[in-house]
This record gives structure tokens, C-alpha cells and sequence, in this order.
């Protein structure tokens, strides 16, 4: 079993079904089978490819993103997807650390070849859109290196033997965001993958009728898993959105083309509520990760769409899905959910012991979805693994029902005055105030009490908030020492690709008071 083969299953069982929605351009499963063969030939005859190499794949939200992809991997080699908002600089880092001789890439990005090279001068480029095949063409010669009769034989041929991918093969090298030191690319095997795969589609109940809307970065192993892998492996559709902006447009595209399924994040979801749009939609699932869902946002949502929004968690280390909220029994807001099928989850002490109902503990992992390391960095792989479990550095704890709670990560947590206090707590007391859009609480260090907590709060639009009334909201809620010594109302905060906030630029950035 890998990747390829079982996608190639999917293309033999129904070659003529729509695999993927692009704008006004719709692929069949066929068409994305051939390109896939076509990207696969020229990369062994440019390149000489072996079992196991790391080639780059940086791309745009694109349609050649899924042909590229399973092209990479149809060689034994290892795709190396990139954020494509990093700069010339991180993307050399990504390049010779992990030893990426090859890159994908289209003509926009490309322009950075020359910089790149001087970092790593046996870098060679592949643009992907000059090696695939024009939009709309399914027959005939392409002006290039494909004939008709080349195209026609490889859109025909989806069971081409895969045998020479084990389960055990690298497939992935995923780039955490390296929000402490620099960004270390987690191996993920071809088993990994399909283990997630897998789980997703019984706990989602994935269908060959569901369409997967995908408004966020293919390049995140979110997107990777839920986007790409899990509706291509089962036989059903993607709706790759073309753009987010305006987030009303992009919906608007979603719901023309009846997605089924919305993997979101939950400023995506709190846009929806304050959007103008009206039930009923086409979806008949949405599903919030990547970071924490404010539980006012989950009652907005459901009480105006009547649609299940259900929270996760996950990471990268992990293929990424660890949990989610049941769709039939009871969903917790605030909750992580239980473990997906076949994933095993603990809260465990710093010394490996299994902690009680409500104990608060670190949050371990273990399951076939579990990375196989870190590459090239076996004492930060042995750091992260214990007795086959995966130290995810995120605090949680378990309730008695068996659900999963993420209180902070290890370095978010504060210490005030001795007594651990978790920013989350904090961040969902002031989510419950008519006005906030978005807060972030860090820590400050103070000389009498180790450190004090300190908000970042940005206001919905035409909206006025006030420290100190946001201070004397707090302080009705939750204990004096953890009401925030500073709330500082800002236009936005930083984040990364996929709307997760940077809490270490905000560390980072000088507060006085």
C-alpha cells in the first residue's frame, strides 16, 4: 500500500467522475492521473531521480499541486512541500536542510531561482505549468513534449505498478513553523499518511459524494491530509478555492459548487457569522483547526447556519489529525473531541505517568499516524518520543466523559506568583465581550511575581474597546492575579499562513507600562 497506488485505484474506479473544481475549469479523475504520469516522466528523464530523494514543491493554491504531488512520489521520492509566503532566505534553509536538489515551483515563484541558487548552487528548477498539459486539453499534441497518442496512453494506464513504495517509505518531509528556534522537517512515511487518511474518512464519514472545500494552503499538512489525500484516496471531489479575498467571493464558490465538507480555521468561521450570508448552505460538515475555537464562535455559527462545526487537533507530527468532536454524540465546546479511530491519546507527567480524569499533564500521541522523526535530527526526535509516545508540548487534560481539553502549549503557560495560569482561559473570558474579534494573552516578566499576563485584543470593525473595562471584565470572571496587567487594543495581530497567531512576535515587541 502507498499513496500513489491507492490513488490510482480511485482514478480506475470511476476515471470519468470530477476530481477537482477550479474556477470555471473542472478535472477528471483521468485528467489528473495523466498529468500526475506526465510529471513523473519528466522528472526521471530531467533529473534521474532515485528511491528517496527530497524535491521541493513550492506552489500556489494551483490544480498542478495534486499532479505534482502524487508525480513526486510515483518516483519513490520524497515531496518537500514550502510555504509559499517565505521569503528567498527560508526557503534556502528548507532547501539544504533538507538536501532539495530539485524544485517545483511556478514562473511567479521561480523568479527567486537566482537567489536560491547562490545558496545552493545544484539546485535545478521544474516550472510546473510549462511540463503539464493546457487547460481543457484531453486529446491532440500540446506544442511540447506530448503527443496525442503519448497523452491518450497514459490517461488510460491508472494501474501503473506502484510495488517498488513500501508502506515504510518516506513521502512527506513536513516543515514545522519552528516558532522556537528553526523550523525542523518532520518525516512522514506513505503508512503515516494513509493511517491518517484512514481515520479521517470513518471519524467524517468521508464519501465518494463528498466535495472538500480547500480555502486554505495545500502546503500545510492540514490542507495535505484533509484537502488532497483524503478526498482523492476515497474517490470524491476537491473545490479548490482560487482565492480568499474577499472571504465572501470565495464562499460564494463553495457553495455554487455544493461542498459537502469545510475544513476551516476559526477566523473563517467568525467571518461567516458576521458575513451576510443565510442558511441552508450545501455543506453538511465544517470543521475548525490549527488553532483554538473560541466557544462563542461555535455557538454564533451553529445557531445561524444549524450546520455542525466541529474543533480538532492536531500536528504535524502526527499526519496531523489527533482528535475531533463526535458527530452523533455529545460535542463539547472548548473540547478537542476524542481520539480518532486508531489513534491512541494519554495526558501524561513529566515522568511518563498516566494522569487522572481533570489532572493537567502534557498531551501525548501514539498511533501508525505518528512521524518517523525529525530529519537529520535524532537527539530533537529522541527528545519528543517516549515508550512509542509522541510529546506534542501542548498542556491539556482529560474530562470524565474521556473528552480532551488543550489548555496552552508548555512555553505559553505563565507562572504567577507560583501558580500556573493558562492564557487560553483567559483569551476565552475576553472572546465573550460584544466587540472583540480577536485576543491573544502572553507573558510578561515582572520582578515580584515571575511573570504577568498581557492581552493583545483587536476590535471588530467600528468598534471602540477600553483597557480598563475589558481589565474589570476579567476580573468578574476568572481570579485577581489572573486579570491582565496591560490590554493593548491593536488594528490586527501577526499570524502565519494559516491564521494561527504568532504569540512570539508579540513577545517580542516592546511593552511598556
Amino acid at each position: 500500500m502507498n499513496l500513489v497506488g491507492t490513488f490510482g485505484v480511485s482514478v480506475a474506479k470511476q476515471p470519468e467522475k470530477m476530481a477537482l473544481f477550479w474556477g470555471e475549469r473542472v478535472y477528471s479523475y483521468r485528467e489528473l492521473w495523466g498529468q500526475t504520469v506526465l510529471i513523473h516522466r519528466q522528472l526521471q528523464e530531467r533529473f534521474k531521480l532515485k528511491r528517496g530523494d527530497r524535491v521541493g514543491l513550492w506552489l500556489k493554491n494551483c490544480p498542478e499541486f495534486i499532479p505534482a504531488l502524487f508525480g513526486i512520489l510515483h518516483a519513490g521520492a520524497v515531496a518537500v512541500p514550502i510555504n509559499n509566503f517565505l521569503k528567498p532566505d527560508e526557503v534556502s534553509y528548507i532547501l539544504n536542510d533538507a538536501g532539495i536538489d530539485v524544485l517545483l515551483t511556478d514562473a511567479d515563484l521561480g523568479a527567486h531561482f537566482h537567489a536560491l541558487a547562490t545558496e545552493r548552487p545544484s539546485l535545478q528548477l521544474f516550472v510546473v505549468q510549462e511540463h503539464s498539459l493546457p487547460a481543457g486539453l484531453t486529446h491532440g499534441t500540446n506544442g511540447r513534449q506530448v503527443n496525442g497518442e503519448d497523452w491518450e496512453c497514459m490517461i488510460k494506464q491508472p494501474a501503473l505498478d506502484t510495488s517498488h513504495i513500501t508502506e515504510s517509505d518516506l513521502a512527506v518531509l513536513i516543515y514545522t513553523s519552528g516558532t522556537t528556534g528553526r523550523p525542523k522537517g518532520a518525516m512522514l512515511s506513505h503508512g503515516n499518511l494513509l493511517h491518517n487518511v484512514e481515520s479521517c474518512r470513518i471519524v467524517l464519514r468521508t464519501v465518494e459524494n463528498d466535495r472538500i472545500a480547500v480555502l486554505l494552503p495545500l502546503f500545510h499538512t492540514y490542507m495535505l491530509t484533509v484537502g488532497v489525500l483524503l478526498p482523492m484516496l476515497v474517490g470524491g471531489s476537491i473545490v479548490l478555492v482560487k482565492s480568499l479575498n474577499p472571504v465572501r467571493n470565495a464562499l460564494q464558490e463553495v457553495f455554487q459548487r455544493k461542498a459537502t465538507l469545510l475544513p476551516g480555521i476559526p477566523q473563517l468561521y467568525r467571518s461567516m457569522v458576521n458575513a451576510p450570508i443565510q442558511a441552508p448552505l450545501p455543506l453538511r460538515l465544517c470543521v475548525s483547526g490549527s488553532a483554538p475555537l473560541p466557544a462563542q464562535v461555535l455557538q454564533d455559527f451553529e445557531a445561524k447556519f444549524h450546520i455542525p462545526l466541529i474543533e480538532g487537533y492536531g500536528l504535524s507530527e502526527a499526519s496531523p489529525v489527533v482528535t475531533k468532536n463526535p458527530l452523533d454524540s455529545t460535542r463539547k465546546p472548548g473540547s478537542i473531541g476524542l481520539p480518532i479511530p486508531n489513534v491512541e491519546v494519554s495526558i501524561q507527567d513529566e515522568f511518563g505517568k498516566e494522569l487522572g480524569p481533570d489532572q493537567v499533564g502534557e498531551l501525548c500521541v501514539r498511533g501508525g499516524n505518528v512521524m518517523v522523526g525529525y530529519w537529520n535530527r535524532p537527539e530533537e526526535s529522541a527528545a519528543v518520543m517516549r515508550n512509542d509516545w509522541l510529546l506534542t508540548g501542548d498542556i491539556g487534560y482529560r474530562d470524565v466523559d474521556g473528552y480532551y481539553f488543550i489548555t496552552d502549549r508548555k512555553k505559553d503557560m505563565l507562572l504567577v506568583n507560583g501558580i500556573n495560569v493558562y492564557p487560553r482561559e483567559i483569551e476565552e473570558v475576553i472572546h465573550q465581550l460584544p466587540g472583540v474579534k480577536e485576543v491573544a494573552v502572553i507573558g510578561k516578566a515582572d520582578p515580584r511575581r515571575g511573570e504577568q499576563p498581557i492581552a493583545f485584543v483587536t476590535p471588530n470593525d467600528g468598534e471602540l474597546l477600553e483597557e480598563k473595562a475589558i481589565q474589570r471584565f476579567v476580573k468578574k470572571k476568572l481570579a485577581d492575579y489572573k486579570v491582565p496587567k496591560r490590554v493593548l487594543i491593536v488594528p490586527n495581530l501577526p499570524k502565519n499562513a494559516m491564521g494561527k497567531i504568532l504569540k512570539k512576535v508579540l513577545r517580542e515587541m516592546p511593552i511598556t507600562g
